[in-house]
């Protein structure tokens, strides 16, 4: 699931010349369009905690939770994690860790403070059947039987990659070159936002505020249609 970049591109271009407002430069569109996918993306969170407090609706199709996870689901990953200077780190394209998993199992996360009470106890002490991990800024401590050094994956929601429009130039015009280009990883539904952001990102970057004006109002309506 991915959104071309260039038809988001020639989309945001063919609207700029429709509306007689200049020109968006492929670097120009590059920054717009990943600032454009980083928000949409971030949203989706917000959007989450929202819809999580309101009840839903018994359509499959249309229930906006599912529809959100439905977007979210295409970031989570399940990967190795790496040890190094005492800690496991995850992956760098990191967003949000989920699950940690030592042998198949769920391993519990713990606060420090938690940690010294239950290592404590006989009772409670972690172990290679019920291990725990505790997160700090330095990446993540997994005790079992003894603290764990191998063997230890994580679920987690991975950022979105970096989108470019990448080209060559003929006839000294900028030709879409698909083999070095990276496409929006959102789900397709997001094609006509990304559109909309981006334009809005190019009204306010040559402060043409007709441009601004004309996607945001497009954006609002299609937000208020989603939440009604």
């Amino acid at each position: 699931m991915s959104v071309s970049v260039d038809t988001v591109y020639q989309r945001v271009l063919s609207i700029l010349n429709k509306e007689q407002r200049g020109y968006v430069t492929p670097q120009e569109f590059n920054l717009f369009a990943n600032q454009a996918q980083m928000d949409l993306f971030e949203q989706y969170f917000y959007d989450i905690n929202q819809f999580g407090r309101m009840h839903g609706n018994d359509t499959e199709f249309s229930d906006m939770l599912n529809i959100l996870n439905e977007k979210i689901n295409i970031f989570e990953v399940t990967a190795a994690m790496t040890y190094a200077n005492n800690h496991w780190s995850a992956p760098n394209d990191l967003y949000r860790i989920g699950t940690l998993i030592y042998d198949n199992k769920e391993v519990e996360r713990i606060n420090k403070n938690e940690f010294l009470y239950i290592n404590a106890s006989p009772l409670t002490k972690p172990s290679n059947v019920r291990p725990v991990f505790v997160a700090s800024s330095s990446g993540y401590k997994v005790y079992g039987d003894a603290e764990l050094i191998t063997g230890v994956t994580c679920n987690y929601i991975k950022r979105p990659a970096t989108v470019a429009w990448a080209y060559t130039v003929v006839n000294g015009v900028a030709q879409y070159n698909a083999s070095n280009s990276t496409n929006f990883e959102l789900h397709p539904s997001e094609e006509t936002e990304l559109v909309m952001k981006i334009l809005e990102l190019a009204g306010i970057s040559t402060k043409e505020l007709q441009v601004y004006q004309i996607a945001a109002q497009e954006e609002m309506r299609n937000t208020q249609q989603e939440k009604s």
